[in-house]
């Protein structure tokens, strides 16, 4: 039986951890901070966190109809969608996790870009 990420680094408990790192980073971000003015961010990094951990092969599950519209008023960007990814990997590499598996966990990020990313935003 193959072993999932989510199960390989401890489930949700290290997810939480990296979701938490992410989120320090992203706060201190000139390009994406500005999403989390005003936000709840317990509440926020709890969903985070199950998204994340649905992703990468934990027993977390959003549909995609729901994920698009938790962002849609948002209007971010690729580039902003990019910036996010980049310090999400950075956090990843951060909490131990193998190159492989940060690019299998980008990878599972990069195939929700069409529903996160505004569409008429560039």
């Amino acid at each position: 039986m193959v072993q999932t990420i989510y199960e390989k680094y401890g489930g949700f408990k290290t997810i939480s951890r990296i979701v938490m790192s992410f989120y320090e980073m992203a706060l201190e971000s000139d390009e994406i901070g500005d999403y989390f003015e005003d936000i709840d961010m317990p509440r926020l990094i709890d969903h985070q966190t199950k998204f994340v951990s649905s992703l990468v092969g934990g027993p977390a599950s959003f549909s995609d109809d729901r994920i698009e519209a938790v962002h849609r008023h948002l209007g971010i960007s690729h580039s902003d969608f990019d910036a996010m990814a980049a310090l999400f990997g950075q956090a990843l590499t951060m909490h131990g996790m193998s190159d492989e598996d940060v690019e299998a966990a980008l990878a599972a990020i990069e195939g929700k870009r069409g529903i996160i990313v505004a569409r008429n935003v560039a």
